[in-house]
């Protein structure tokens, strides 16, 4: 739709004596005047030229799915856009400005360009088209035409159907989730990281972000390599008496990898040019390959194999398939022996026999192999293979050892593009419709080739062909191509600039994905690479992307990079169906999916499919890829920016946080889960800090950043006039508690007596069964030269509510004297004067404070009193009996003191203690059943 617009004022007078308006006249237009014909209007009233003005309408852009581009018609509000715009005409002005490219390009174009372009070419592909077509050249790529006859002939029909099943039921699972997450609301720019890192959270989306643009990465290692087999190996003359070899992959490699980048750094809008190029190849070599296929029928290409007795011969090294004395002198040379050679002939037979051959059946059974052992046709199941040596350079060579697993890696990158239509939302006039559309669809078309590519090559082409990766059996040619009509060169062209393409998109779209990665500011570190050029274009991303490319190109093995690049897909995709099923399982009420076909068992069940596929391509590699993704994680939690997105992951928190909670309130406590879960209850002074923060580093001290600890304090005052203090209090609480390093909850209230306020806090602090039971405060200073009495009676009030909630109660005196967390006792003891009556807290609490690095080097010390007439020696041995079946380690003194010295309720809580230890001794029970009493 065109930018500018009119608006023009319409009024109906009723008495159809309406006159019409020229231009620039304040009288108001009569409805016939603006809807009339557009050869109809009256060109002696015409307005002067404006130079910000195209055109003038009467109506308002509408962003509406059904709206159409008007562009160049005045007046066409009831006009179809099939009468102005052939459909043909209409389909092929999309394709020509079709761009395969991540969001954000168009906008460094523009930058480059100095021009700004209209709006309306902002979004290209306004239908499922913009998403379908990046789709489909990313899925079909590399391994279509230089690795799938292979996987065929080794694997065998059956069990590669098997894989190309597993991995396409895997990328349609995920995109189904995908489909639901794009329909779940707007999806701007950032595609698939923006949908993870907003649905499980920053930690979840920088660790699967980082994996994605890893991945991403490795494609464009995956890419150039095979650009560089395809060159070195098909188009530039080649040695075929020799495997192709890896300094040549990693010095080519190198220099195609400077030259992409270099085309990406100085203008990526000739990648955008040539992407319709790049995406017509694949088109035109699967064409190719279909025709071919259908031409079996009616005559097979004259393509011959070489063959000694069973062994594929390299084809290139013999005019003509006879022993001659030449090819005699080849196998019969000085240093080698001809035995095989002089008991089986030379013969030849047909490389491509076609569909109505048979040949499907022996194609049927898998054929893996070891490295460097020499292809043969199987005379029969059990017939062993033969490993070639030095001499035997004449046959067609495995190069390294095949077995499923291996093969599910190599094949999973070609299933890899269904991202593509998801990172380009921000270019989509309806991301909600075009996403789910066009990536299910290219997902259901892909399968629909591998699939069929699979049982067209296992039914038209010779099993030693098949096997033959290089294509040496078949003078130096990719095997497809010698399928293909009209020529072999149809797949090796297109091959080559497929590559060369996909190279370009993900050298194009990787370090974008960086940037906004690093633009959100999760990850502290990567924040250089949000910066580019004075344009937005990401040059320090670009750089980085090269780099870790670079590692790939030096791997210089396709098959190896691919497994790598296997994983760090397999990984986001697991996470884009993790987000999903987290959503629908919790109930989200922001989660409300606008595509109906779906169900979180779907996602469920592709999860579980991504990370079963991920061990079964390579458990070592899986492993290396969760601990990536789990460093990631661990460190923007603990040293990431904090963003706050609404992501599942805190509303699976508040599930579970529930659920204990509930759990806890229906089973009653046991004495063995005693811990003392503490509220502290602080002063705040007149600048609303807290007033004694080494309470705070006793408490976590005390804690060791375990159990619950509530921090609460009281504002004199009513709730109205006092709520922004109680706001900036417990701001203050939460910043000093960060610098004590006290992990628990904080709380401010506003009432209207001190007294009243630590009651309600004493009464109602917690929740369910995470409330306190003990009370930590500290002792009131001056309350001896206080004249009033206000001081000690809320403390004595507080001791007695305490009490009556039944609840512990610490008073922790010259709190300011205490270490702090950065100290570190050399020495000292901590002592404690037992009362029989307090249960073992006062044990307890010396034991826990040791467990802190700061109190760690003390030593515990137990007192007890006795009177003078009592046996001290026997109290003290019962005492250290006691502690060492209180699994505790402390010096035991007893202290003897006189009866006037020893208060009335003590003495009397140490007869009822004696009187029922004498009781125990009368029940005659055995040591087991004492020491439980005890």
């Amino acid at each position: 739709m065109p930018t500018n617009f009119t608006v023009v004022k319409v009024e109906d007078t009723g008495d159809g004596s309406n006159s019409g308006a020229a231009a620039g006249d304040s009288r108001p237009m009569d409805l016939d005047e603006v809807f009339q014909e557009e050869g109809d209007v009256d060109n002696s009233q015409e307005p002067e030229p404006d130079e910000n003005h195209k055109e003038s309408t009467p109506f308002i852009n509408s962003n509406n799915d059904q709206d159409c581009s008007y562009e160049g018609k005045n007046m066409a509000l009831y006009e179809e856009e099939m009468d102005s715009t052939p459909m043909v005409a209409s389909l092929l002005n999309k394709l020509a400005n079709y761009t395969n490219l991540t969001q954000g390009v168009r906008e460094h174009e523009e930058a480059e360009d100095g021009v700004r372009r209209v709006a309306v070419m902002v979004p290209q592909m306004g239908t499922f088209i913009g998403v379908y077509l990046p789709c489909m050249q990313n899925i079909l790529g590399v391994i279509l035409f230089l690795r799938l006859t292979w996987i065929v002939g080794t694997a065998g029909i059956l069990e590669s159907l098997a894989i190309v099943s597993m991995c396409c039921i895997c990328t349609f699972l995920t995109a189904i989730s995908m489909s639901a997450i794009a329909t779940n609301g707007v999806v701007p720019a950032g595609g698939s990281y923006y949908m993870i890192s907003r649905s499980l959270g920053p930690e979840f989306g920088g660790a699967v972000g980082l994996c994605f643009y890893l991945g991403t990465t490795f494609a464009g290692s995956l890419y150039i390599l095979g650009t560089i087999e395809i060159l070195l190996m098909y188009i530039v003359p080649f040695d075929a008496m020799k495997v192709l070899d890896e300094n040549d992959m990693r010095i080519y490699g190198t220099c195609c990898l400077l030259l992409m980048a270099l085309v990406v750094f100085v203008g990526v809008k000739y990648v955008n040019k040539l992407a319709l190029v790049f995406l017509s190849c694949v088109a035109l070599s699967i064409m190719a390959t279909y025709a071919g296929a259908a031409k079996t029928l009616i005559e097979p290409p004259a393509f011959n194999v070489c063959m000694l007795g069973n062994r594929a011969l390299k084809n290139e090294m013999f005019d003509k398939c006879e022993k001659t004395e030449l090819v005699t002198s080849l196998f019969c040379g000085l240093n080698s022996t001809c035995d095989f050679f002089d008991s089986n002939n030379m013969s030849e037979i047909v490389a491509i026999p076609g569909l109505r051959s048979g040949v499907i059946k022996e194609n049927l059974w898998s054929n893996y192999d070891d490295a460097d052992m020499i292809i043969e046709k199987k005379v029969s199941p059990e017939s062993p293979s033969v490993k070639a040596e030095s001499k035997d350079q004449y046959y067609v060579i495995n190069d390294i050892t095949t077995y499923f697993t291996l093969l599910v890696g190599i094949y999973f990158p070609s299933v890899t593009g269904i991202m593509a239509g998801s990172n380009r939302s921000g270019d989509l006039r309806d991301a909600q419709r075009s996403i789910p559309v066009g990536t299910i669809l290219a997902i259901l078309t892909t399968s629909f080739l591998y699939i069929s590519f699979v049982i067209l090559f296992g039914a038209c082409i010779e099993g030693v062909v098949l096997r033959d990766k290089f294509g040496f059996s078949v003078k130096t040619m990719p095997v497809i191509g010698v399928l293909a009509w009209p020529s072999p060169w149809v797949i090796v062209i297109g091959s080559f600039f497929s590559c060369c393409g996909a190279g370009l998109q993900s050298l194009t779209g990787a370090p974008r994905l960086l940037q906004a990665i690093a633009r959100d500011g999760i990850i502290p570190f990567l924040q250089v690479f949000g910066h580019g050029k004075r344009n937005g274009e990401p040059t320090w991303a670009l750089l980085l992307t090269v780099g870790i490319c670079e590692i790939g190109i030096l791997i210089a093995s396709l098959d190896k990079v691919a497994p790598i690049l296997s994983m760090f897909f397999l990984m986001c995709y697991l996470f884009v169906n993790l987000a999903c099923a987290v959503q629908t399982l919790l109930r989200t009420p922001n989660w409300r999916p606008r595509f109906k076909f779906y169900h979180w068992t779907l996602s469920f069940l592709g999860m579980s499919l991504c990370l079963s596929l991920m061990f079964i391509c390579s458990w070592y590699y899986a492993i290396g890829a969760i601990l990536i993704a789990g460093c990631i994680y661990k460190y923007i939690e603990y040293r990431g920016a904090v963003k706050e997105w609404g992501d599942g992951i805190r509303g699976l928190s508040l599930n579970a946080a529930r659920y204990a909670l509930i759990r806890l309130e229906e089973v009653p406590l046991h004495t063995k889960n005693w811990r003392p879960q503490l509220l502290v209850l602080c002063k705040l002074n007149s600048d609303l800090k807290v007033k004694h923060p080494r309470l705070l580093s006793f408490t976590s001290q005390l804690k060791a950043g375990k159990g619950l600890t509530i921090v609460g304090s009281v504002l004199e005052g009513t709730y109205m006039t006092r709520k922004a203090d109680a706001v900036a209090g417990e701001r203050n609480m939460k910043a000093a508690m960060a610098a004590e390093r006290t992990k628990g909850f904080s709380h401010v209230i506003v009432s209207s007596s001190l007294r009243d306020g630590f009651s309600i806090l004493i009464q109602s602090a917690g929740l369910g069964g995470m409330k306190h039971n003990a009370v930590l405060l500290a002792w009131p200073a001056g309350w001896k030269q206080a004249r009033d009495s206000l001081a000690q009676r809320n403390f004595i009030e507080t001791v007695r509510e305490t009490t009556e909630a039944h609840q512990a109660l610490l008073v922790a005196k010259n709190i300011d004297h205490f270490p702090d967390n950065h100290e570190r006792l050399k020495e000292g003891a901590i002592d404690v004067w037992w009362i029989v009556h307090d249960g073992g807290l006062l044990m307890l609490l010396p034991f826990l404070l040791m467990q802190h690095k700061v109190w760690r080097k003390c030593k515990m010390r137990i007192f007890t009193v006795a009177q003078l007439d009592d046996n001290s020696i026997q109290m003290k041995k019962d005492l250290q009996v006691f502690l060492y079946q209180l699994r505790l380690d402390a010096e035991v003194e007893v202290v003897e003191m006189h009866d006037s010295d020893i208060s009335a309720f003590t003495y009397e809580r140490t007869l009822k203690m004696e009187q029922r230890s004498q009781m125990l001794k009368e029940m005659q029970l055995s040591r087991t059943e004492r020491e439980r009493e005890v």
